[in-house]
């Protein structure tokens, strides 16, 4: 039986992909910092992903403060992935408003990483 996922990521571009379905996640040009800490280790913030779900929203105080975020989470095996920022409440950190964080244990390199 074959996976349909709901998007996939031009097959020309580096990606990263769900480690437990493969369900492209991300491109590599939406990177935006490699230096994210989540709760289960390294993580990488994201402009833009794709094969995400995205729960209610609420505040938790992180490393940085107070944030309002959104757990997401593989639309295809329904792995938790991380999360959004939906609101940053400190004005240095409103550059993650609307961008994911993806932790390194739940994602794969794809595609031309040689």
């Amino acid at each position: 039986m074959v996976k349909t996922f709901q998007a996939y990521l031009p097959p020309k571009d580096r990606t990263y992909s769900c480690v437990h379905c493969r369900a492209h996640l991300a491109s590599h040009d939406e990177l935006i910092s490699k230096s994210f800490q989540g709760s289960q280790g390294r993580a990488y913030l994201f402009n833009s992903v794709v094969n995400v779900a995205c729960g209610q929203a609420e505040e938790r105080v992180l490393l940085t403060g107070l944030h309002a975020v959104a757990d997401i989470y593989c639309e295809c095996c329904k792995t938790p992935l991380g999360w959004k920022y939906e609101h940053a409440f400190e004005s240095s950190q409103k550059y993650k408003e609307g961008k994911y964080i993806i932790e390194l244990a739940h994602m794969i390199k794809e595609n031309g990483w040689d």
